[in-house]
């Protein structure tokens, strides 16, 4: 057993065996340790003015990536590498040259957005050296700024992938063997329980010692990516213990190419799951790059979203269409069953005490079918679902409805198939009149509600609307006909 959370901040080594287990990141840095230029903004992971690096050992290379320190607990940090603004410039103050091309393509206003853009761009300035400004815009979709405009700050990133000075210059390139060597003293298998007051934080060593800690603590809050559970502290003020962090576990974040499918385990991040799901299941790779922004993806986990429970979350949908199977854990062993059934009710799965999840199976779209994934959103990057529907269909030879799987979150207490709807178009010829004539039967399977997202008639009439621009997609329709089709926010 081992009582303290050790990383390293910038260039010290932190030790702290006393820490409540929802202390965030952006909280100790800027009141313990005086790192203001981390700023808060939405204090949810939406705007990017909390922007730092997050370094960890992978594969035994030292990986750094973009995160939002607002509503990442400090207890995840433990054998990792965090990096602020503050760490970019030289002692003597020359700026770093991403820092400096911010100031020269006048890409600052207010400044209060700055550091974390800054930080966006110096991630994606360490992983890129000549990016795309199609990669410029994905690494800006989670920083938001409100007077500067995005085009100078574009235009900072492409200048400064055109003069890249020796490696030597920056501060993490100087010192990376340095951090790796520091990152594997600071490594091991034992778990880690602090004890503060009356709350608990716990970071099981293995997944064994995850499944005994859940055994034992069956009502403890499992925290992975912290996306959601982040804002259940600094949104609701919910008090949560103990708390039991599992981002850390190599074991669950594997995700393997089989001839069939993809295994995700359960602490695969949605940037983990990219490269994996757009060589296999490109539609969902599409969904995934709407998730959220880049901290966002970089923190929350595909397990997360499922155990997680939402009726919004943006996974289930996609994934109950392809058929996916999940598999749950304990000391008493493991038991698979069909994704669909995970979902009981709102806020309910099927989940025993000391059960958690290990990891999903995704079968491929078997050849011959048809696949999408439609995400409805107010804000098409980096926004909540008002609906999210999926869509997998396999025709015969005479173009007549074999299979079809239809699913829906934000349209019910949980993710939820269409049966009704499928049952009337299973069996029958593939056309715009049976597709139409089963719109009706959407009024069967979901009772929608209101919220500040969509009222429930919009929900109901979107989700028929997909369905025939599902269809007008399979059947080849020109772009423009697909465009009227359906009603999108």
């Amino acid at each position: 057993m081992n009582d303290s959370i050790r990383f390293i901040l910038n260039g010290e080594d932190i030790s702290l065996s006393s820490l409540r287990p929802t202390e965030t990141l952006l909280d100790f840095l800027r009141l313990n340790r005086h790192l203001t230029g981390t700023k808060e903004g939405c204090a949810e992971g939406d705007c990017g003015a909390c922007t730092v690096l997050v370094g960890r050992l992978i594969d035994g290379g030292l990986h750094y990536e973009t995160v939002n320190a607002c509503i990442r607990f400090v207890g995840s940090l433990h054998a990792t590498h965090v990096v602020t603004v503050e760490h970019l410039a030289a002692k003597d103050g020359t700026l770093h040259p991403v820092q400096q091309a911010i100031v020269d393509a006048h890409g600052s206003q207010c400044g209060f957005c700055t550091p974390g853009f800054v930080m966006s761009l110096y991630g994606l300035w360490l992983t890129s050296e000549k990016p795309s400004r199609a990669q410029i815009e994905k690494s800006l979709q989670g920083n938001l700024c409100r007077c500067t405009g995005y085009e100078p700050i574009v235009k900072a990133a492409e200048q400064v992938s055109q003069t890249r000075p020796s490696a030597l210059f920056d501060p993490l390139e100087k010192t990376r063997a340095d951090i790796i060597a520091r990152l594997w003293a600071i490594q091991g298998g034992d778990t880690i329980t602090i004890t503060s007051g009356v709350d608990r934080l716990i970071v099981p060593g293995t997944v064994a010692a995850l499944a005994k800690v859940l055994a034992d603590e069956p009502t403890a809050t499992v925290v992975a990516g912290s996306t959601d559970v982040g804002l259940w502290v600094t949104k609701q003020m919910r008090k949560l213990d103990p708390v039991v962090f599992i981002n850390h576990l190599t074991d669950l974040q594997k995700v393997t190419i089989e001839d069939t499918g993809l295994t995700i385990g359960a602490g695969v991040t949605y940037s983990q799951a990219f490269a994996a799901m757009a060589e296999k299941i490109p539609a969902i790779a599409s969904l995934i790059d709407r998730i959220g922004g880049e901290q966002v993806r970089n923190m929350g986990t595909i397990g997360g979203n499922i155990a997680n429970g939402s009726p919004i979350g943006d996974t289930p949908p996609p994934l109950i269409a392809l058929g996916a199977t999940i598999k749950l854990r304990s000391v008493n062993g493991a038991r698979t069953l069909p994704l669909e059934d995970f979902f009981i009710d709102y806020g309910k799965q099927d989940r025993n005490p000391g059960e958690f999840v290990e990891s999903v199976f995704v079968p491929y779209p078997a050849a011959g079918t048809h696949f999408a994934v439609y995400k409805i959103s107010k804000r098409r990057d980096e926004d909540i679902s008002a609906l999210c529907g999926a869509f997998h269909l396999m025709l015969d030879a005479a173009d007549n409805v074999a299979d079809i799987r239809i699913s829906f979150g934000g349209m019910a207490a949980t993710p939820k198939r269409a049966r009704t709807v499928e049952a009337e178009l299973i069996g029958k010829s593939w056309t715009e009149e049976t597709v139409t004539d089963a719109r009706a039967a959407f009024d069967a399977d979901y009772t929608p509600l209101t919220d500040w997202r969509a009222t429930a008639e919009y929900r109901q009439l979107t989700a028929k609307n997909l369905l025939l621009r599902f269809y007008l997609e399979t059947a080849g329709a020109p772009q423009e006909l697909k465009r009227f089709a359906t009603v999108e926010a």
